[in-house]
């Protein structure tokens, strides 16, 4: 049977729609309408790095220009709407979706007990329950607040101290939960006094957990392969996740399509009926220009965004500084259906200092492009509290 196809300007569109980034925003990106943002995308991954704003705040900011990052706190601390776990990275998830981290807790608890002998040193599984126990008497701990007088442990990443180590493994497997953060420090609690009880109720078997987080992939991205759809909430295992596809596609709930990349070379990859009728009805995308964080969903897997987008993106913590073209940190813009560049700017007292943009081959700035990009940043300058813009005198690089 011929397979579908689906080009690479429709492709694009779709894929962005299902990212919220096709359309022009609407809402207040607060309360209700930023829980339906976090629905639609699915989780927003949490970065501590901070040059403009953080990565999550920034991700939903660019779906919603008057979010303000207040919003999500209030949302995970005060109206327990969302909660923080990991899904490819640590994430800020919809409360709704608790259940379904269930099998996610009981993987995790698995691979640490199996890996973290090794990588994380003696000590910190006899500190387990007096961790929790600590919790249990006093309340919301942080780090500091059960470490006691442990010597050593710088707090980096592979230098954890035993305490810091078994809040971290109670926290993965379930039983602790993040209550709320103070700046970006995060206090855990008992799980039963963090997550609300229908949630903790809500009792699902494995089957069904895969076939939410299968579904609930394919919806958010449009099409993927089964590896794709089982890295999006990294629940599900990539077999489990090549027999669902293959007994989804026995059933008529997918089919196969051929997806055209930016190079005109065609991928196949499972998407529904609904969702390529959607594709060929989807509006033009706005002129706006976009800035978007380098952990944006829509870019997080970036042989993806390779290859849909023809746009290279990486972050190259270990290149030294010499062999770098950009910097470690910068942003990607986005115009219409397409990257035009990425941004290295930071904050710099009150200032946001742009350093340097660099447009994507074949992108020609003219005086209405640098406009609509000015346009952006001083958008893009108020949520980083900054109170104006100033560039390098090479600042537009060739």
């Amino acid at each position: 049977m011929t397979r579908p196809v689906l080009d690479n300007r429709r492709a694009r569109r779709l894929f962005l729609d299902r990212h919220l980034l096709l359309r022009a925003e609407s809402g207040p990106g607060a309360g209700a309408d930023l829980e339906s943002v976090l629905h639609g995308l699915g989780f927003v991954q949490v970065d501590s790095v901070l040059t403009l704003a953080r990565a999550h705040d920034l991700i939903l900011w660019s779906r919603r220009g008057r979010f303000r990052p207040p919003a999500l706190q209030r949302l995970v601390a005060r109206d327990r709407a969302a909660f923080e776990h990991w899904t490819h990275d640590a994430a800020v998830i919809p409360m709704d979706f608790h259940p379904m981290w269930r099998l996610k807790f009981a993987r995790d608890e698995a691979r640490m007990q199996a890996r973290w002998p090794q990588w994380r040193g003696e000590g910190w599984a006899a500190e387990i329950d007096a961790v929790l126990r600590h919790v249990a008497d006093h309340g919301p701990a942080c780090t500091r607040d059960v470490a006691g007088e442990e010597a050593g442990g710088g707090g980096g990443w592979w230098d954890w101290q035993p305490s810091k180590t078994a809040l971290e493994f109670l926290w993965r497997s379930g039983r602790l939960s993040i209550c709320h953060r103070q700046g970006f420090r995060k206090f855990y609690d008992l799980t039963e006094r963090v997550i609300p009880q229908a949630h903790l109720a809500d009792r699902r078997d494995d089957a069904e957990i895969v076939d939410w987080a299968m579904s609930a992939a394919l919806d958010r991205l449009g099409f993927g392969t089964a590896g794709e759809l089982a890295d999006f909430f990294a629940i599900v295992t990539r077999e489990e996740a090549r027999t669902w596809c293959a007994q989804a596609l026995a059933s008529g709930r997918i089919l196969e399509a051929e997806v055209e990349m930016a190079d005109g070379v065609r991928r196949r990859a499972f998407s529904t009926q609904a969702a390529l009728d959607e594709a060929a009805s989807l509006p033009e995308p706005g002129s706006r220009v976009r800035l978007l964080s380098p952990f944006d969903p829509a870019l997080r897997d970036r042989a993806r965004a390779e290859r849909l987008f023809g746009f290279h993106f990486r972050i190259e913590i270990f290149v030294p500084e010499a062999r770098r073209r950009y910097g470690y940190y910068v942003f990607p813009v986005m115009q219409g259906d397409r990257m035009i560049g990425r941004l290295d700017a930071k904050r710099d007292g009150g200032a946001m200092a742009v350093r340097a943009f660099w447009p994507e081959a074949g992108v020609r700035m003219g005086a209405g492009r640098v406009a609509g990009l000015t346009a952006e940043l001083t958008r893009a300058a108020r949520l980083a509290e900054c109170d104006r813009l100033t560039f390098a005198p090479d600042w537009l690089r060739s």
